[in-house]
């Protein structure tokens, strides 16, 4: 049997619990438990404040236009359907037969609704803004404020180039936007649509920015959402969570006519430079500096020493034009421009555009592997002239087919002097004939070559001493003419 002193046991226990009470006192304090860091926020915003504080500024906008002849018999579609077809189709509504047919619609002289769309108001004295094609060919226009108070607008201008028009309606002491700062808009930041989609007056959407200065070929970088935009949205304001306007709601990405998710808008900063222009005299004045241009691709890019894929490849001059007088030559690439860098194609009308004309710009153009500084004095932009070929003789004369050629799968001949004339170059080969590699690069029978591998060639002898030294191992670059424009192809020839 086993005997517990318990008197003991108990002193022993004591001491331990002094013991460990002492090392604790000269032990540094235990770290305090960590807080969890904040979680980012997961629930979607709140828009309902941004509505009532922008919704009262945004309107509807409907059009009218006067029949000019008796139509035919068919039924009178409704506005959002004729804005559908219109919008997304670029044709009326067609005829389609057995249709059912309603009422006769309006004789010669009376007006018709013609479509519907949105817009918003930009000052307290009722300048209103909205897309251009929203208010084209209307004989009258017609604004409705969401307190049901409807105005006849004058339309003070609008630009096409842009999508961008002003109208004012006869009033004062009205609600307007506060116009945000594009530069600081960022992917994937929410944004808000209002508008009136099919006529639905005020309806609101909301989603993210996909992406900023989307190039979708025209002259304006747009920025890209997946807010739900449909016809009748058209003009509205994009607007972001500090009740900013940041866009024009104008275009959309659809097959079926409908929102699928890709919708664009107008940056606000380049609207306002426009409806600033309107406002003023009614119309834009851009500046031009009379030249053709094409992207510049990855391989063309490393082949002739550029680098990486940048700036604007001059396809074609306009004879006795700003660029033609400046120097510029076709087949250079236009890589700086009134100190700005040209990353695509696109920015170069852009900035061109937006300088005065008059104005005296510097400009860095890339040319036979080496970069030069030239000046232009833009002038004004005028309407796109169709681009015309000289008419002339053209003397076909018999191809060369030198070995060096030959290798290449070209045969090529020296081009009189009224085929100089006649593309306004200095020099180059006619091409006679084409085959293999050459064929395999795109190169066709009656093109001009200019340059093989970054050097010019002005005849036939010049070609063979160039293509005779040239690196077979890569890519071998050739700028040629096309009729009015130049271009770069690759020849790679066989191994």
């Amino acid at each position: 049997m086993i005997r517990i002193d318990w008197k003991k046991l108990h002193g022993r226990a004591m001491a331990c619990a002094l013991a460990l009470a002492a090392a604790a006192l000269l032990l540094p304090p235990a770290p305090a438990l960590a807080q969890s860091a904040p979680q980012p926020r997961t629930g979607l915003p709140d828009f309902t404040d941004l509505v009532e504080r922008v919704g009262p500024a945004v309107v509807n906008i409907r059009t009218m236009e006067r029949v000019r002849s008796m139509p035919q018999e068919q039924g009178q579609m409704d506005e959002e359907m004729q804005e559908f077809f219109r919008r997304f189709f670029g044709t009326p509504m067609p005829n389609i037969p057995n249709l059912p047919r309603g009422p006769r619609g309006p004789g010669p002289g009376q007006e018709q609704p013609r479509g519907v769309g949105s817009g918003f108001i930009l000052s307290a004295d009722g300048f209103v803004m909205t897309n251009a094609h929203v208010v084209e060919g209307a004989d009258e226009v017609l604004v409705t404020l969401p307190d049901k108070r409807e105005f006849k607008a004058r339309i003070v201008g609008a630009d096409k180039r842009t999508d961008v028009a002003v109208v004012k309606i006869d009033a004062a002491g009205l609600p307007f936007v506060k116009v945000g700062d594009v530069s600081k808009l960022k992917v994937g930041e929410w944004v808000m649509a209002i508008g009136s989609p099919f006529g639905l007056e005020n309806t609101v959407t909301a989603g993210i920015v996909s992406a900023k200065a989307r190039d979708t070929g025209d002259y304006l970088p747009f920025i890209q959402t997946d807010v739900a935009i449909n016809p009748g949205n058209s003009g509205g304001p994009l607007v972001n969570l500090r009740g900013e306007v940041v866009g024009i709601n104008s275009q959309i990405y659809s097959r079926s006519g409908g929102f699928m998710g890709i919708s664009f808008a107008i940056p606000m900063d380049e609207a306002i430079r426009v409806a600033e222009q309107l406002r003023t005299s009614g119309k834009v004045t851009r500046g031009r500096i009379g030249v053709q241009i094409d992207q510049v691709t990855k391989d063309v890019a490393e082949s002739i020493g550029l680098g990486k894929p940048q700036g604007a490849l001059v396809r074609s001059v306009e004879p006795g034009g700003p660029a033609d007088k400046a120097g510029i030559e076709a087949g250079d690439i236009i890589t700086r421009f009134a100190g700005q860098a040209i990353e695509r194609a696109t920015d170069l009308p852009r900035l061109v555009g937006n300088t005065k004309p008059g104005t005296r710009a510097g400009m860095t153009v890339f040319r036979r592997g080496g970069s030069r500084e030239l000046a232009v004095q833009v002038a004004e932009f005028e309407p796109d002239k169709p681009a015309q070929r000289a008419q002339g003789s053209e003397q076909r004369q018999r191809g060369s087919a030198s070995p060096a050629a030959q290798s290449l799968g070209l045969a090529v001949s020296d081009l009189t002097e009224a085929q100089r004339d006649e593309l306004n170059v200095k020099g180059g080969v006619r091409v006679e004939s084409v085959a293999e590699a050459a064929a395999r690069a795109g190169i066709r029978e009656g093109d001009v070559i200019l340059q093989i591998g970054n050097t010019e060639v002005g005849n036939v002898r010049e070609f063979d001493a160039v293509v005779a030294k040239v690196d077979r191992s890569k890519p071998i670059p050739v700028l040629l003419r096309r009729g009015e424009l130049a271009t770069y192809l690759l020849i790679r020839p066989a191994r």
